[in-house]
């Protein structure tokens, strides 16, 4: 499937993201426009532009009148329709860097020892996010489905409700969804949860991440009536029901298969493997956070060339990481360990011709990138705690001979649909982790092209035009469930003071009960 058209009706849909599916950049203090990357804008573009559809966010940028002027020339041109919300360089510090990146993300990704909470950037958080909501006001029009995402922006529609906007909500999270045990130590645990519930549909990547979110709402309000599905969960508060779905996002995969085949990508990938001095190539492609545990990575390779001599000097790391957030640090100080990590091991077992990693730290085009991924021969992709991991998708879809090993981490969203024909490991287990690079490394050809055939088959059946006809057929779905029972303002703010009241009981009780997953 190249795409999706919108059949059912002409209603638009408005999507809501923290970034506009553009780039502004400065050439010579000239401002020019980029369209954006990724499956997402791929595919949901035809439905906006099909539907006379709006897109909202920030264009990472503040918004003069020369970048609306410039958005206003794009949409014209690209028969689109973006608009953009203005985020001050305070805002962007508090409510971006502070709290979405310093308090969401790595508690959301269970690295609770990176979390900071600070009341301030609370604070800023929830004006950024009824912003939003004020601009969703000001460009939606009646019949319209409001689709929001991801982290930075859960409580959009706790302020739309307050707002009394009628208009059905969908909301889905880009990234995991923790436990109780990690969520009860957010301060504002009760507004995050509360503000999910004022959603008609809330979409997370995994069945995982839909049980957790549905037993921190019962935690929190015994009171809620939750009946779980195969596919979903509907969970029954007062009048409302809401529907809580697992949605595994995907790839474009014919664009990476058939990107791959090019002329171009071709000569990339012959070149790399001229100039790589060793039997096989073992990729990593990650962008530069302590979530993908890079630096866990360097040491299970460490310790299959201590393990098993045979692969010095046949087998290389090839570590792209791409920079990211470098203004926190938290991440300079995981590029400084790495690049303290490339130098030791190298130095440790570097031979005349070859060495054991190569780190490249920046960003690379696309033709660079589809060139790693058909000439590498096993992807080696171990993150601690991902949504989803689109590389280890990218790497099947990319590898059109077959002949490849992944390497996937059981912590990985993507390990629910690839442990089939992946190497499954725990990223944490050293020596698990140097055994399936051994396997890899010495696995046959027959078994190799038999694993990557399944892989290559479940990304290209469920690919990035499947999830979003799947999530906005169950939006449509859990509008016309939900038409009998209307949301008012009064019931929006009943799942806020309920919920509160909900806490405030369990801290007299002494606290809640909770039983891990």
């Amino acid at each position: 499937m190249s795409g999706i058209t919108w059949r059912r009706s002409k209603r638009r849909l408005l999507v809501v993201s923290n970034r506009l599916p553009i780039c502004i950049k400065s050439d010579g203090g000239r401002m020019e426009i980029q369209s954006g990357s990724g499956g997402l804008v791929t595919a949901l573009a035809p439905i906006i532009r099909n539907t006379g559809g709006v897109w909202i966010g920030w264009p990472g940028c503040e918004v003069t009148s020369e970048v609306e002027r410039l958005i206003s020339d794009y949409n014209i041109e690209n028969l689109f329709n973006l608009q953009a919300i203005n985020i001050s360089t305070e805002e962007v510090e508090n409510y971006y860097r502070g709290f979405s990146n310093e308090a969401i993300w790595p508690l959301f990704h269970d690295l609770l020892g990176q979390c900071k909470f600070e009341g301030e950037h609370w604070e800023y958080y929830r004006n950024v996010n009824r912003r939003f909501a004020e601009k969703i006001v000001e460009s939606a029009e009646p019949g319209d489905l409001i689709w929001i995402h991801d982290y930075h922006l859960i409580l959009v529609a706790h302020y739309l409700r307050q707002m009394n906007v009628q208009h059905p909500l969908a909301f889905f999270l880009h990234i995991p969804f923790p436990n109780y045990d990690l969520l009860r130590r957010l301060p504002w645990k009760d507004h995050i949860i509360g503000g999910l519930l004022d959603y008609d549909l809330v979409g997370f990547q995994t069945r995982r991440d839909r049980r957790n979110f549905c037993r921190c709402a019962k935690e929190l309000m015994p009171s809620l009536d939750i009946k779980a599905y195969y596919r979903h969960s509907n969970v029954r508060f007062g009048r409302r029901e809401i529907k809580v779905g697992n949605f595994p996002i995907s790839i474009d995969f014919s664009e990476f298969s058939d990107g791959a085949q090019t002329e171009e990508v071709e000569k990339e990938a012959n070149y790399l493997k001229q100039k790589c001095q060793s039997k096989s190539l073992m990729l990593g492609v990650d962008r530069l956070d302590y979530t993908k545990g890079i630096p866990e990575r360097f040491l299970a390779y460490e310790r299959a060339l201590e393990k098993y001599p045979e692969l010095r000097g046949n087998i290389c790391l090839l570590q792209l990481a791409v920079p990211s957030r470098s203004h926190l640090s938290a991440y300079q100080d995981i590029r400084e360990t790495l690049e303290w990590m490339v130098g030791r091991i190298n130095g440790r077992f570097s031979e005349f011709g070859w060495q054991p990693i190569q780190y490249i730290y920046r960003s690379v085009s696309r033709t660079e990138l589809l060139g790693f991924y058909r000439a590498s021969d096993i992807g080696l992709l171990t993150p601690l705690r991902d949504g989803m991991n689109l590389v280890a998708k990218e790497f099947c879809a990319s590898t059109v001979d077959n002949n490849g090993v992944l390497i996937l981490s059981e912590f990985a969203g993507a390990s629910e649909q690839l442990s089939k024909g992946a190497i499954m490991v725990n990223p944490y287990n050293r020596e698990e982790t140097a055994d399936a690079i051994y396997q890899a490394f010495h696995m046959d050809l027959a078994e190799r092209e038999r694993r990557m055939t399944l892989l290559r088959s479940e990304v290209k059946r469920n690919d990035i035009f499947r999830w979003v006809e799947w999530f906005l057929s169950s939006f449509r779905e859990s509008e016309r469930e939900g038409a009998a029972s209307a949301i008012h303002p009064a019931n929006s703010q009943s799942v806020r003071s309920r919920v509160e009241s909900a806490v405030m009981e369990s801290i007299k009780n002494g606290g809640n009960s909770y039983t891990d997953d």
